[in-house]
């Protein structure tokens, strides 16, 4: 928001310097974002009037010119001007005068000179000789009423400040001057001034009729007919003075009063031509597929989350934004309808974004617009309307349907000094309250404040509050850190700490990533087999549209990053909550209802098992390298890995991790569909836990050593070339003999050609096996009968044979 310091000080002027006002605004939540002048240094420039301008006579291009810059003597000039004639008044830098510094960076002296011959006592310059505009097409004209000799920078008030504001989303009542000047007032007590709006008497009885379909897009709606206005009428200079200074360039009159009276009040309006209206207006939501030609050019398309003004034909504008190029005001324009509406901010929000454009009246709308003042800004425009293009007006049609209703809102001393540290009065919050110009109702220790209506942000206590240190000042609130209760949460021993299990895959090479929670869909329905994922309402990007169930897509999107900057090994990991519809989650502390967040972990493989190395051949990694990694996080916890299926793996180098009869997870090798699809020169190998299951581990438990020494035995038996090494130890495990205490396959042989006693379809496997009795030192009868039960249970669980 931006303004000059002459208009805010026209509606409030307290007693306070340029300096002290911005800091009076920043310190009240309205930050002054940048302080400037008008116009830059210079000097010596007055307000000079041509009395004589003829050709120079050795140039076709130049005029002599003899001006009266209200000395005793009229000035010769030599000009190139080509609106330098007769009878204007205009900026004269006369002989000694300093204009603004060049791109050299130095001040520009003005001294005699001479033109082809002709002697010149000074420079009659143009808007962007002075630095005040862009604009070089010729001499700054100023107005009748310009003073001859008088300082130029009197003369436009050159010396006036521009304010800059940057303003958040709840400060929609302050992006008009008259709403900084409330706010002004309320800071320093100041008189707040506001513009007459007295109503215009009706000159003639038309009217437009106006239907409003849709009480969800406009709660009011009021417009005014005008007959036999003047289109090409000159914008006043003040009023020229004020767009220019608030950064918007003046269009045409009809164009600049509806420009200032937003800028002034903060009251978007539209003006229609309305010979170019066939019947009435609609106010509704558009229809899929009709078009609109905007404003600035734009031809969109509309569906039924935008709201419109249609007439009998067509959709003329875009409610609340911009307006339509069919009816709009030109030179040609001679009978107006001025309209002005209160839209929902909900059916604003985002709909200008969405076309990828932004206007001054969105911004204003979807942050909330006062409702209540819609007829008297109504009779300020046409008020100005009339004085400046003339013309005749009809009687004020408004429709009052949907309005915000405010809620009062209560306000507790005692809860206010609680919450701001420091005593407050009933009496302060009274003077508070009557400051802003709320109403409220007072009794023993509370306010009860009903918020005025171009209040939108007053929802809570704390949002009074919050007003009541602003307007207080924020010297008050003492300089001292806040004091807390510190309670240290103690971690179960059973838990350990994220920060240990980031390090335990930094130790086995891997490098974290860290990325958006929101992900393309396309992972989703690929790599996760999630058909409707959680979408995000107002994505960032397009292709961040939904929220991720699986890390996986993720790390592979790092790893096409990696290896389109020439990285051919990776192993990355991430950490991080998942997002899973979930009807049965409820809403809690750290949830949302019917959104289940797990926390996971998922580690990605690729290239090299080693980096290059003389020691070892080089391998690619495969997928006992990502089953290994996933053995070592689970440690001293031993998972099952059961072949099975997922949409991102591929479907015979995968498996389910089970733990405790439970799955956490998944390890595999990426699908070669995948791999294809996102062009890898080769498949990466991927695994994704549950994050909380790996970061459960057991607590040590003490063991005496044993007394007694343990015996090692080998067993070799032959078994079908289907039987998984689990099948093999559980078979093991089963003979139920106490003193064998583990098994460890050594040894696995299978000849190229079925030979001697192993047939087709079948393996040796050699076992290692260590048995123990703690109470008594082992017989070969008893390490005899055990190893005899270990091959019974072998046989019988997976058809095994010793080997001779």
């Amino acid at each position: 928001m931006q303004f000059p310091e002459s208009w805010l000080r026209s509606f409030c002027n307290p007693p306070l310097s340029t300096q002290e006002l911005a800091d009076t605004l920043t310190l009240a939540g309205f930050e002054v974002e940048e302080l400037r002048p008008v116009a830059p240094a210079f000097s010596g420039i007055v307000v000079a009037e041509i009395v004589e301008a003829v050709q120079h006579p050795d140039a076709d291009r130049l005029r002599v010119c003899k001006v009266n810059a209200g000395g005793p003597e009229l000035l010769q000039i030599v000009c190139g001007a080509p609106n330098a004639r007769v009878g204007i008044k205009v900026p004269l830098a006369t002989v000694g005068a300093e204009l603004p510094p060049g791109e050299d960076g130095k001040p520009f002296k003005i001294k005699v000179g001479k033109l082809r011959g002709v002697e010149s006592f000074g420079m009659l310059c143009s808007a962007r000789e002075l630095g005040l505009s862009t604009d070089h097409g010729g001499l700054l004209e100023l107005g009748a009423e310009a003073v001859i000799g008088r300082d130029i920078r009197a003369e436009l008030n050159l010396d006036d400040q521009l304010f800059t504001l940057k303003l958040t989303p709840n400060l929609g009542h302050a992006l008009s001057v008259m709403g900084i000047a409330r706010e002004v007032s309320a800071l320093t007590g100041a008189p707040l001034s506001l513009p007459a709006m007295p109503p215009v008497a009706p000159q003639i009885d038309d009217r437009l009729p106006v239907k409003v379909e849709a009480t969800d897009l406009c709660g009011r709606f009021a417009g005014r007919v005008v007959h036999g206005v003047n289109p090409k009428a000159q914008t006043p200079a003040w009023m020229v003075a004020a767009l220019e200074r608030c950064g918007q360039r003046p269009v045409s009159a009809l164009v600049d009063i509806s420009n200032y009276v937003m800028f002034e009040l903060g009251r978007p309006s539209h003006m229609f031509d309305l010979d170019k209206i066939q019947g009435g207006l609609q106010v509704r939501w558009a229809r899929r597929g009709e078009q609109l030609k905007l404003l600035n050019g734009n031809t969109i398309e509309l569906d039924e989350k935008v709201g419109v003004i249609a007439d009998a034909r067509h959709v003329e504008s875009l409610a609340g934004i911009m307006g339509g190029d069919s009816t709009a005001v030109s030179d040609d324009t001679r009978n107006l309808y001025i309209e002005a509406a209160f839209w929902w901010p909900e059916s604003i929000q985002g709909r200008a974004r969405r076309y990828n454009f932004s206007t001054d009246a969105a911004h204003r709308f979807e942050r909330g617009v006062d409702p209540a003042s819609i007829a008297d800004h109504i009779e300020r425009i046409t008020a100005l309307v009339l004085q400046i293009c003339g013309g005749q007006a009809g009687p004020l049609d408004d429709q009052v349907l949907n309005v915000p209703v405010p809620k009062p809102v209560r306000l507790r001393v005692a809860r206010a000094a609680k919450v701001l540290g420091i005593p407050v009065s009933p009496a302060e919050c009274v003077q508070v309250m009557q400051r802003l110009g709320f109403p409220f109702t007072q009794e023993e220790g509370a306010l009860t404040v009903t918020p005025p209506s171009w209040r939108h942000d007053i929802l809570i206590e704390e949002d009074l509050i919050e007003e009541v240190i602003r307007v207080l000042g924020l010297h008050r609130l003492d300089d001292v850190a806040p004091l807390g209760p510190v309670i240290p949460r103690v971690r179960p021993e059973a838990l350990r700490p994220l920060s240990l299990l980031r390090r335990q895959l930094v130790d086995l090479g891997y490098q974290e990533t860290i990325n958006f929670s929101f992900v393309e869909e396309r992972w989703e329905r690929e790599l996760a087999g999630n058909p409707d994922p959680i979408r995000v309402l107002n994505p960032i990007a397009a292709p961040l549209a939904v929220m991720r169930s699986s890390l996986m897509g993720s790390l592979i999107e790092a790893l096409r990053h990696n290896l389109a900057r020439r990285q051919p090994r990776a192993r990355l990991f991430e950490t991080g909550r998942v997002f899973l519809r979930d009807a049965a989650q409820g809403d809690a502390a750290l949830e949302v209802a019917g959104v289940h967040q797990p926390r996971r972990v998922a580690g990605l493989l690729y290239g090299a098992v080693d980096g290059l190395q003389w020691a070892s051949k080089e391998r690619p990694v495969d997928f006992f390298d990502a089953k290994g990694d996933v053995e070592a996080l689970l440690v001293p916890r031993q998972a099952r890995f059961v072949a099975a299926e997922h949409p991102a793996l591929h479907p015979g180098r995968s498996a389910r991790i089970e733990l405790d009869g439970r799955s956490i997870g998944w390890v595999g090798e990426l699908h070669p569909r995948w791999r294809q699809a996102y062009e890898l020169p080769q498949a990466p190998m991927l695994f994704e836990l549950d994050l909380d299951a790996v970061l459960q581990q057991p607590l040590p438990q003490g063991k005496v050593p044993p007394k007694h020494p343990a015996s090692v035995r080998d067993l070799a038996v032959i078994v079908a070339d289907g039987v998984s090494h689990e099948a093999l130890i559980n078979a093991v495990q089963a003979a139920g003999d106490a003193i064998v205490r583990s098994a460890r396959l050594f040894d696995v042989f299978k000849p190229a050609q079925p030979s001697g006693e192993l047939r087709s379809g079948e393996r040796s496997l050699a076992l290692r096996l260590e048995l123990l009795d703690e109470q008594a030192t082992l017989t070969d009868e008893r390490i005899d009968a055990a190893m005899q039960a270990v091959l019974a249970s072998l046989q019988t669980h997976v058809g095994a044979r010793l080997r001779a």
